[in-house]
């Protein structure tokens, strides 16, 4: 009963906590993401008031933020569009790759931890935070700009592409031999594969059995559906993340819209405790002894994110604005570098720390890229322009920014 008690105090004064930290942001027009952080340090272990009784409840509440936050960018989008993203965008993908899982993979062989760290500290300077971005996006009203599809299409290949990476990395950590490794991967993928096909050539189906005229029933067939299926993707060895997405993915239409209008609320409370448990987790006396390697590690990535969301935006045809606001907005990395750095973290253990504070100062600088990048990007080219004769040049004209339905009906 004692236990019981101080868990309802506890998780009260988070919630509140949170509440007033949001507040505060939306009154100077800020994302609440770095605020929410700074409160997981301070109530983690080695803060000022470290959580006792609530701490294994928030962990839970964490996954299910971010399998909510999966959920919700995948209703964003149907099979055949996550299909036409795939064939569109693939070269994308490709640089996006190079361009940022190489220094991560560099950084851990001139550190001297060996290839199986170099394969991991990859993916955590690769892979961007899918949950930070489309809570990002949301908040600035950013998702019915022309750029936005092109974000959300690299996003839609790097989680799809963690159901490559994770089960190699996790071979490799448990020194599986060539064989076995090689079925836990196509187990992954013949997952992926099916649901995938299951949404293009039944997604009408599948909607039309989870759709309801009643609310309540309609949230608890959508919220179960998708958490049982993250669930069996785990088991899978297909991150949870990705079995949320392609629920989201299998659902459209009426359906679709009512989910997400519904789940909302709900995936704003839960990411919000997924950020805070991510502090939580973090001891901030690891963070100062590898600072400096963290912060080279992240200026070098933060560009490399840019420049990658440029060159897609460019492909796609964005003018300058949008080409900034493209690359400015992928620089977030979240839940997928801590996942791959926890797995990491038996075989290197200075990983842990170094992902931490490296994950840290991209999720707090994430957002403030994401706002502030095409303003100085316009800056930088006025002062340009200035200097030389004749007219502005084009593609730094403001890009149109339909709304979300408009782009779904050119879709």
């Amino acid at each position: 009963m004692h236990n019981t008690t101080a868990m309802l105090i506890e998780l009260g004064a988070i919630i509140l906590a949170l509440g007033l930290l949001g507040r505060l942001a939306g009154r100077v027009g800020f994302s609440p993401i770095p605020l929410y952080l700074l409160a997981g340090l301070a109530f983690g272990h080695g803060g000022l008031l470290p959580l006792q009784a609530s701490e294994e409840f928030v962990a839970t509440g964490a996954e299910i933020g971010v399998i909510l936050l999966l959920l919700l960018l995948g209703l964003e989008y149907s099979a055949s569009e996550l299909v036409t993203n795939l064939k569109t965008q693939y070269p994308s993908g490709a640089v996006d790759f190079v361009l940022n899982a190489v220094p991560g993979a560099a950084a851990a062989l001139i550190l001297g931890w060996g290839p199986v760290a170099a394969v991991a500290l990859a993916g955590v300077t690769w892979i961007s935070s899918s949950g930070v971005i489309a809570k990002v996006l949301g908040d600035l009203g950013r998702l019915g700009n022309r750029e936005t599809p092109v974000v959300l299409g690299v996003l839609v290949i790097e989680d799809l592409a963690m159901a490559v990476y994770l089960p190699i990395l996790t071979a490799l950590l448990a020194g599986v031999s060539l064989a076995g490794g090689t079925v836990t991967l196509l187990i992954s993928l013949g997952t992926v594969g099916a649901v995938l096909y299951v949404a293009l050539r039944h997604g009408r189906l599948i909607s039309r059995a989870v759709s309801s005229d009643n609310a309540e029933m309609l949230l608890l067939v959508v919220l179960g559906l998708t958490l049982l299926v993250a669930g069996l993707a785990q088991e899978l060895q297909v991150s949870a993340a990705v079995g949320a997405f392609l629920v989201g993915i299998a659902l459209s239409g009426e359906v679709a819209e009512g989910a997400s209008s519904l789940l909302t609320p709900l995936r704003d409370l839960f990411a919000a405790v997924f950020f805070v448990f991510f502090g939580l987790s973090t001891d901030p006396a690891d963070i100062p002894p590898v600072l400096v390697p963290a912060l080279l590690l992240a200026v070098v990535t933060a560009l490399t994110k840019v420049a990658t969301g440029w060159y897609a935006a460019r492909r796609a045809g964005i003018q300058g604005g949008g080409r900034w606001r493209a690359g400015g907005t992928l620089v977030a990395r979240g839940e997928f570098s801590i996942v791959i750095a926890g797995l990491a973290v038996g075989v290197e253990p200075r990983i842990g720390p170094l992902a931490t504070a490296y994950v840290l100062i991209l999720v707090v600088v994430g957002p403030l890229t994401t706002r502030f990048t095409e303003p100085l990007a316009r800056r930088l080219t006025r002062r340009a322009t200035s200097k030389a004769p004749g007219p502005v040049p084009a593609d730094t004209e403001p890009t149109a920014k339909p709304t979300a339905e408009s782009e779904h009906a050119n879709a």
